[in-house]
């Protein structure tokens, strides 16, 4: 699992822990308490990876960037270093494929806003063998 930022209340993360799922996350602009998001995290550091403003990482022999703002997203992607770049801010859902300096196509992805925050609540599902993505509804 991927989290773009703006987890403002790390007491949300005791909801999907459980799933003992890998989860890689990043801060937004509305970090809420990075104290206890920064101890939640080594309490959990075998599942939760906190990167901070943004991180970098590979899955699945792909190379990823997360950061929470568009703009520093696209800029990343332009680069041609990474398969996938990952951001969140926008609140609405996202999948670009952006031309590269290296001849090549990066993937641009926003999950959108899991709380329905002026748009609805969206998450994106994707497998990163074929790197296929699509929007998803959350479930209410």
């Amino acid at each position: 699992m991927l989290h773009c930022g703006d987890l403002v209340a790390p007491s949300t993360l005791h909801a999907i822990i459980g799933l003992e799922l890998p989860i890689h996350l990043i801060h937004g602009n509305n970090a809420g308490d990075m104290y206890h998001l920064s101890r939640f995290a080594l309490e959990h550091r075998n599942q939760l990876q906190y990167y901070g403003q943004d991180g970098s990482l590979e899955l699945a022999q792909r190379r990823i960037f997360m950061v929470h703002y568009p703009h520093y997203a696209k800029a990343m992607a332009l680069t041609g270093d990474y398969d996938l770049v990952c951001n969140g801010h926008e609140h609405r859902a996202v999948v670009e494929r952006i031309r590269n300096i290296k001849g090549g196509v990066t993937l641009r992805i926003d999950p959108g806003t899991v709380a329905g925050v002026s748009a609805p609540a969206t998450y994106i599902f994707g497998d990163l063998q074929t790197l296929e993505f699509e929007t998803r509804p959350v479930p209410i």
